[in-house]
This record gives C-alpha cells, structure tokens and sequence, in this order.
C-alpha cells in the first residue's frame, strides 16, 4: 500500500534443467526477463496514471501514520502481477517512485529522498514477492493449494502481510516520520496497512482480472445469467442484513458485523463467488462513505476489519460454492469417461472374440486356397488365375487378423522395453496432421538412440499426444518444440510452446491433461510443468530409464 502524503516522505519457476529448447534464439535467451516487453510498456503507462488517480482518492481514508485504511491501487498492483507475473516488480516500483516524485512526494533537494524511495519501491516488491512464491508454491502443488481460487486467495492475504513486514523496521527506526510514538500507534498504523491493502486487494482485483481474461479469451461470459428469483433472494437476505444493522445502529449498540457477515456467507454458498462479491461491494459502498472525514481513527479501522472480515468470509463461502460446482462437473465428466470406458472395453471383447471365431476358419481356407492353386496348375488358365487371386486375398486376410487378435490381445497391456526417439517419432507422426491444419510446426531435438523406458507403448504415446495437443491449441507463435534430455537416472520428455497469457495452474487443465498425468504416474514418472522464461510453459515427462527401473532388463 502506497502512502498518503500526510507527513514530508511517501511509506514506501521448477524450471527443467535441459539444453536450451531447439529454435530458440540466443538474442532471446540473453534478454533480462525483468524488463517489460512490447505491450508491457503500455501496461504499466496506464497503471501509473491509475495508481496516481486512486492514491488521491486513498488520502480519504488516511489512518495513523501514513496509511491509508483503504487502498484501492494495491488491488490493481496484485491484478498486474497476477496477471503478467512477479518479474514486472521492479519496473511497477519505478513506476510508482516516478509518480510519486511527479506528484512533490520525494523531492529529491531534501534529505530524507533515499527514504522516501525505499518506502515507495518496499511494498511493490513484497506483493512480487508475494506472488511469486505463492505460484511456485502453486506449480509443485496438488490438492487445495493448486485449485482456482487457492492461490488467487492466497496472495491476496500474503501480500499485505510481507508488506507490512517490509513496513515493521521502519515504523520503529523512523517515528517522526510515520507520525507513530509508541507501540500502540505502531500496531494500529500497521494494521490499517494490513486492513487497508486487504480491501483494496478484495474489492479492486478480482473485476479486473475478470475482465483481463474475457478480453483475452481465456474465459467467458456466464452461459446462463441468475433468474430473477435468485436475484430477489440475494436482494432481500442483504437488505434485510443491513436493514438490521441500521436498526441495531439507531438504538446505540453500533454497526455489528454479524448480520451482514452471515448473509453474505448465505449469497456466497447460494449463489457462488461472483454473487458474493457484488455484495461484498454493496456493503462497501455504503460502509466506506461513512468513514471518511473526521472520525475517530480506532472506530474507522473497527468498522474497516469487519468490512475486511465480511470479504474474506463471503470469498470463502463463494469459492466453496464454486469448488463444489467444479467438483460436481469434474464428477459428471469422469461418469462420462468411465461409461466410455466399459463401452470400449466391451466392444475390446466383442472384437476379440469375433476375430477369435473368424480366424480358424480363415486359416483353414487359406489353406485350401494354396491347394487349390496347386492342383489348377496344369489345368484351365482362368481357374488357375483366380485360384491365385483367392489366395492372395486369403493370406491378406489371414495377416490382418493376425495384427488384430495381436493388438487386442493380452499382450498390449504388457509393459515393453521403448526407445525415446521411436516413441518421440510416433508421437510426432499421430499429432502433426492437427499441428498442421492448425498452422503449427512440431520441432523435435535430437534424441540419444541408447536411452530407453519400460512402458505400455500405446498408453505412453497417447499420454504425450495429449500433451502435444493441448501446446497445438495454446501456442500463439506457431511452434511446439519436444525435448528430452536426462536427468541422473530419469529421462525428462519437455513439451514446450510460447504462450502470452498465463493461467494458473490446474486452473484451465483439461480431461487429456489429468489422462496423461495418470498414465505417467502408472509409469512411475511424472509429470509437472515450469515457466521456461520469456513466456514459455513448458509441461515435463519424467521416466525411469530401463536400466534404473530393471536392472536385469537392462
């Protein structure tokens, strides 16, 4: 959180360890990845002259010290960093150190400028911080932690707190200047940051980085919009919420968070995250007016927790909603797939049986066929021609069942022992014709033809087409690039691809996705995926070699 200027100065990726991707050019790998690129640069124009705009407006609600207790340009920080990652950190701190010196904030003919810049450039990279651990933490993660709105949430409440902690030395070295004089106005000031970045986070990031991906594509608008009835519910439980307050309020027992933190709560399981956050505004805006002007700093950041308290809560209860919903179609789906499944199975022992009743009779003909042109050797030309022609069909026929009963049989669920480079080959040859209507080229590196993994060859090669197929459908640049390379006694299969944006992980996985992680993880691999920098996203396959899997296979 940025400050207000009351007093003289202003508060201030598991990346995979292979060769570089083939294609990639060394202009490109010695560019620092902290400088802004192309549209960036806009990006960040147009977030000073937002941060300028809102830090006026967070002057309004300027607490102890010289912080404000409702900062809404820490809710645009986190959806900036959010959105186009932690490395901005340092060109979003110049940003705002420019603006701040633009605006007489730092001036640097005083003494205190060094200061005054520290406080400035200190909460920036906190939030970058912030999330940048908070998506490492996200990429390695399974479970909770690495399911949307987790980690969204989990930065939301992180941030504020590292910059506080960033915050902490200096409201006790500096006194005089954060106007605090002893413990007491210490807690209170820096809870009011705490307080303050929270509801700017909570209340300003969620929209913009909703609309973020609507313009981008990454997601939707709703399918379906509320019925008028849920409408009217939601309206009435928070109307009568407040009405409540206002009548608890007007007797003298003051404005209780309780009522409005429990209808919220009822929206949020009702209706969903959305729901939950357009009351959550409502609430605001009818709670943050009466907070400015002259007001008692301790009753202002009372009513500011509990507005702060009634945010988390209703994000709680809609992201709950929301997950329970995700889990009912997650559920729905994987009926789906299971019921594909036992029809596939079922049409496997249909098929194996009816190539089982065919083949003997086939053989047995095939037999008589060669017979056949045996004996009209020396007999009537035409009969002799088409004797030949039968059994020409017959032995095609015979090999083709033969290939069938084989790859239906039992020995396709057997593991084999598969050379990285003729899997890496198959799997190219299966995805390029949709690479190629898709207007993208697969590029493979070159592959040591002594490693090989113990594996089931078809359900390997269906795990990394999948993966393929999925980098086909996100690259923005037209290229998908595999690489393998080996890692101690593993060998790490890399599908990589440029992608602009970058969604949260497990967030936008699809059903081939969570496919291949189960067959890798059948395999004893693994499968995991790493920002390889200037916006790649590389997804992993780690096998075993054969030599660490079977010793004696080897």
């Amino acid at each position: 959180m940025a400050s207000v200027p009351l007093p003289p100065a202003d508060r201030a990726t598991a990346d995979i360890d292979a060769v570089d991707a083939p294609g990639e050019a060394p202009s490109l790998r010695s560019r620092s990845p902290w400088l802004p690129r192309d549209r960036e640069w806009l990006v960040l124009a147009g977030y000073g002259v937002t941060f300028l705009a809102l830090h006026r407006l967070a002057i309004l609600w300027g607490g102890v010290g010289y912080y404000s207790l409702w900062f809404p340009a820490a809710g645009v920080r986190l959806a900036l960093f959010w959105r186009f990652g932690a490395r901005l950190a340092p060109a979003t701190a110049l940003t705002e150190i420019i603006v701040q010196c633009l605006t007489g904030i730092i001036v640097f003919t005083q003494p205190e400028w060094p200061r005054g810049i520290f406080g400035v450039a200190s909460p920036v990279l906190a939030y970058g911080i912030a999330v940048a651990v908070v998506r490492r933490v996200a990429d390695g993660a399974t479970g909770s932690l690495a399911t949307a709105p987790m980690p969204l949430g989990l930065a939301s409440v992180l941030a504020p707190l590292i910059a506080v902690a960033f915050a902490l030395p200096w409201s006790i070295v500096r006194p005089d200047i954060t106007n605090v004089a002893n413990v007491r106005d210490v807690i209170v000031s820096l809870t009011g940051f705490a307080v303050g970045d929270m509801l700017g986070v909570l209340l300003v990031a969620p929209p913009l980085l909703w609309i973020a991906d609507l313009s981008s594509g990454s997601t939707a608008m709703p399918a379906m919009v509320p019925s008028r009835r849920d409408i009217a519910e939601a309206v009435i439980v928070l109307g009568l919420a407040l009405g409540l307050v206002g009548m608890l309020a007007s007797i003298g027992l003051g404005l209780p968070a309780t009522p409005v933190l429990l209808a919220i709560a009822w929206i949020g399981l009702r209706f969903g995250r959305a729901a939950a956050w357009a009351a959550i505004v409502v609430t605001a805006i009818l709670v943050l007016p009466e907070t400015v002007g002259a007001i008692p700093v301790d009753q202002r950041l009372a009513l500011h927790m509990s507005l702060a308290a009634v945010a988390v809560v209703g994000y709680l209860a809609g992201s709950f909603a929301d997950a329970e919903a995700r889990a009912l179609a997650a559920v729905a789906r994987r009926d789906r797939m299971l019921f594909q499944a036992e029809r596939l199975k079922t049409l496997r022992a249909m098929s194996v049986a009816v190539i089982h009743e065919i083949s003997q009779p086939l053989s047995t003909l095939a037999i008589e066929a060669r017979h056949l042109v045996e004996i009209s050797a020396h007999a009537d030309p035409d009969i002799a021609e088409t004797a030949r022609l039968i059994e020409r069909k017959t032995v095609t026929l015979s090999t083709l069942v033969r290939r069938l009963r084989r790859f239906g049989g039992r020995a396709v669920d057997e593991p084999s022992l598969l050379p990285v480079g003729g899997l890496i080959d198959t799997v190219a040859a299966l995805a390029r014709p949709e690479a190629s209507v898709a207007g993208v080229v697969i590029r493979i590196a070159p592959v040591d033809p002594e490693w090989t993994v113990l594996a089931q060859e078809i359900e390997i090669a269906q795990a990394l087409v999948n993966l393929v197929r999925n980098a086909v459908q996100a690259t923005d640049d037209g290229v998908v690039e595999i690489a393998v390379t080996r890692r101690d006694e593993r060998v790490a299969i890399a599908v990589v691809n440029h992608c602009a944006d970058h969604p949260l992980v497990h967030e936008g996985m699809g059903v081939g996705s969570l496919v291949a992680k189960a067959i890798v993880e059948a395999h004893g691999g693994t499968l995991s995926r790493a920002d390889r920098g200037l916006l790649r996203i590389a997804h992993v396959v780690t096998l075993p070699l054969v030599g660490t899997l079977t010793g004696d296979a080897a």
